[in-house]
């Protein structure tokens, strides 16, 4: 990997040892303007209900899971894609093994 670029070919092969009864993470990216952390929940597991200080984008990977934010529920697959804004709070129950993307935005993006 260079500073200029970054190429990663199966993304959610970052995460692809998923241990039961666990919650994996791995941040890819982490700059003054953004984060990037990849999750791997094992099926049942949950992020409780939080907030962040950041805006902040959920993109869905593999797997199913069940998200809550600002008290919408969404039943999500692959290809979901979230956007939030600060302080909103949200939730993630993982059905299946999902692994997820988690970008923390600066600003109010």
């Amino acid at each position: 990997m260079t500073t200029e670029h970054i190429f990663i070919p199966d993304l959610a092969a970052q995460v692809s040892d998923i241990p039961p009864d666990s919650i994996v993470s791995r941040t890819v990216i982490n700059t003054p303007a953004f984060k990037a952390i990849l999750f791997g929940f094992a099926a049942g597991q949950e992020l409780s209900e939080h907030t962040s200080a950041r805006p902040a984008i959920m993109h869905f990977l593999r797997g199913q899971a069940d998200v809550t934010v600002g008290g919408e529920h969404y039943q999500v697959e692959p290809g979901a894609f979230v956007h939030m804004a600060p302080r909103l709070p949200h939730s993630v129950v993982a059905n299946s093994e999902v692994v997820m993307l988690l970008l923390m935005l600066a600003g109010d993006a």
